[in-house]
């Protein structure tokens, strides 16, 4: 029991993490209609900002910092985005600029900090375990889980309760109307797209502890948030958790109990989710206009 509480607890850590990558990327690609491939590439560069300023035994402020940092670096990455894809309209443009973006981003990144795996320590504080069933359990991971959660209720209620969320939902809606009441809707859709991003570059620093640094995870991340994206449903807030805590749990439970066929069971699942349900688990309620 003790062993399948652990791989429970560990999806839903997971799924936390998936939730904050792919959520941005959900947003984007729903509301927007903008595949962003650079998606893993800013969640990496969150990766290496707690590799620069993170180190052994630190305390929780360096941490902040750096989850500040990687913030303020993503939404940097994503507005400039903003700007490149909205120059370049088509669908498969988009995809190639996004991408090419995303192997410049990596590249540079290899320059700076090496092809070595890097690992980062949890903050002091959380650096600990705490007793469950007999046996102990990271207490990171467990504030890992308790973020996933806060950020669901706090990008809940900004999407589908505020005055904000309605501006974004109209404008997605019918861009034309709301150009026409007098709101600069560019502004509106880059800052989706700033946020978006911001929030890919802080899950880099939180899954740090975790999942480390080095080139290539950007790819793993990207297809990981793309599969969450497909099952949840595009520009669907409650899809990307669905979503996100579903392939959290099969990617634990599936390590722990059939490790040879972890990765077919995640793709099996999103087969299965589409045969099922073509439009994701929960799809948003809106639809992108031209």
């Amino acid at each position: 029991m003790d062993t399948y509480l652990v791989s429970v607890l560990n999806g839903l850590a997971m799924g936390s993490l998936l939730f904050a990558i792919a959520l941005g990327l959900s947003l984007v690609f729903g509301m927007m209609d903008v595949l962003n491939l650079a998606h893993g590439a800013v969640y990496l560069v969150g990766a290496y900002v707690a590799v620069a300023l993170v180190t052994t035994g630190t305390g929780l402020v360096p941490f902040v910092l750096a989850v500040l940092a990687a913030a303020l670096a993503g939404a940097l990455l994503g507005g400039a985005l903003a700007g490149l894809t909205r120059a370049t309209p088509h669908h498969l443009d988009q995809a190639l600029l996004t991408l090419g973006v995303a192997l410049v981003v990596a590249e540079l990144l290899t320059v700076f900090f090496g092809s070595d795996v890097r690992s980062i320590s949890a903050p002091a504080p959380l650096d600990g375990g705490v007793a469950i069933l007999g046996g102990t359990y990271p207490v990171y991971r467990l504030a890992v889980i308790g973020f996933g959660v806060a950020l669901a209720v706090a990008v809940y209620l900004l999407v589908e309760r505020s005055t904000l969320g309605s501006l974004i939902r109209a404008t997605v809606s019918d861009r034309a109307m709301v150009s026409a009441l007098g709101v600069n809707t560019g502004r509106v859709l880059v800052g989706v797209f700033a946020a978006g991003a911001a929030l890919a570059a802080v899950g880099g620093v939180l899954a740090g502890p975790i999942l480390g640094a080095q080139p290539g995870l950007d790819d793993k991340v990207l297809l990981l948030a793309l599969v969450v994206v497909v099952i949840g449903g595009l520009g669907s807030v409650r899809g990307a958790l669905l979503g996100a805590v579903l392939i959290g749990q099969v990617q634990a439970l599936g390590t722990s109990l059939l490790p040879e066929f972890a990765s077919f069971l995640i793709f099996a699942a999103m087969a299965l989710v589409l045969l099922l349900r073509p439009a994701g688990l929960l799809p948003a309620r809106t639809a992108v206009h031209a």
